[in-house]
């Protein structure tokens, strides 16, 4: 008889989302119109001027493997990019081009983190990060937080969850499933207690550059010793080119490197050149265009669904996500998740996807969808909610 495979595969939970995304495509395929607020990917495709670089990267004959680090042009663009949006002067040296912004993860923790190890992690957080952790044999010590500190880790949480296993704390500002911030004075008072401790700091960037009425802090504004994770994916529109970066300290960039060779050789070439052209005037037009868009869908949906009964306590500030506790209706989020799918032909998340805090009494939008159909949603859920019967579950 074979082997079992191992406890790490058995201890890394699946997506249950992708249940219910599954009976969704079902439904579709049946001939049934599904609004789809489940998946945190953007409707827009990506920007017609990195389609044509990309293009002429393929033309180019750009398929080759590239250095484990990313071909310098795209890491001199991005230090440029920092100089411009942030104000910092960033070695290109210290950038490294990754496969997604999990390869950017994947990085951090199999540096960072040795077996039994753990980092401080919000509850809710995005959940790869924890399962990236088990990954390497290390942990996530989720630790819960609510509204009062939006979401995020403090320093005073840092205090109270600080224990002798701890290496470091993972953050994430913009959040998801919450979309909330880190100022850039809780940034600094987050890295003074981590290092106090001798402790990693290291941000989840992501969704910079989605941020409504203010503008996002880079950690690296206030501790240039921060390890920072970011992508292509969200801002920049590129989720299927797989393209992320890490931006570390200089003397973590050699070890990293080595990491990279051995873990993923290269990120894809033709995504590297294609990626040269976000931080040209007319893409960034484009983007900015379709940031308005975001922040009118969140303008729109936030107040809605706060109409219908659901509690979103904190104004999302950034991302596309509201997380919205549905305690007033009574049940558990997977069964009003799957009630409101298979009724009402609309996909939402459940809030066991993001960690164990409360996780049964909330449920995820993403404001990935246009305007009308964001209204079509909101009328449909407040149908739905008039058959849906918890105890009847």
């Amino acid at each position: 008889m074979a082997q079992p495979f191992s406890a790490r595969s058995r201890a890394i939970e699946p997506f249950h989302v992708m249940a219910l995304l599954a009976r969704a495509n079902e439904l579709q395929a049946a001939g049934h119109d599904v609004i789809h607020l489940e998946i945190g990917e953007p409707d827009f495709t990506t920007a017609e001027p990195i389609i044509r670089a990309g293009q002429a990267a393929l033309a180019a004959g750009h398929t080759r493997y590239t250095a484990a680090r990313g071909i310098p042009a795209l890491r001199e663009a991005i230090a440029g990019f920092y100089a411009s949006r942030y104000g910092l002067s960033i070695d290109p040296g210290r950038i490294l081009i990754t496969p997604g912004g999990s390869g950017a993860l994947l990085l951090a923790t199999s540096l960072l983190v040795d077996p039994g190890k753990h980092w401080l992690l919000a509850d809710p957080g995005y959940p790869c990060n924890r399962h990236f952790l088990r990954l390497v044999e290390g942990a996530a010590q989720l630790v819960p937080v609510g509204p009062d500190s939006r979401y995020q880790l403090t320093p005073q949480l840092v205090e109270r969850y600080w224990d002798h296993d701890s290496v470091g704390a993972l953050v994430a500002s913009p959040a998801n499933p919450t979309g909330t911030l880190l100022h850039r004075d809780e940034l600094a008072a987050l890295s003074t207690s981590l290092k106090a401790r001798g402790g990693h700091l290291v941000v989840d960037e992501i969704y910079h550059g989605l941020t409504y009425g203010c503008e996002a802090a880079s950690v690296l504004q206030v501790d240039d010793d921060a390890f920072v994770l970011n992508s292509f994916s969200k801002y920049f529109g590129m989720t299927g080119w797989r393209l992320g970066w890490l931006v570390a300290p200089s003397n973590a960039v050699s070890e990293l490197e080595k990491l990279a060779q051995n873990l993923y050789i290269s990120a894809p070439s033709m995504a590297q050149y294609a990626a040269l052209a976000c931080f040209e005037p007319a893409t960034l037009a484009i983007l900015e265009e379709r940031r308005h868009a975001f922040q009118r869908r969140r303008d729109y949906l936030l107040p809605a669904l706060r109409e219908l009964g659901f509690r979103i306590a904190v104004e999302p500030e950034g991302a596309f996500y509201l997380y919205a506790d549905i305690s007033a209706f009574g049940g558990e989020a997977f069964a009003f998740c799957r009630h409101f799918l298979e009724t009402e032909h609309v996909a939402f998340t459940p809030g066991l996807d993001f960690g164990r805090h409360l996780a049964g009494h909330h449920v995820r939008f993403a404001y990935t969808q246009n305007i009308e159909r964001l209204q079509q949603a909101v009328e449909r859920i407040a149908r739905g909610l008039q058959t849906w019967r918890p105890d009847a579950v």
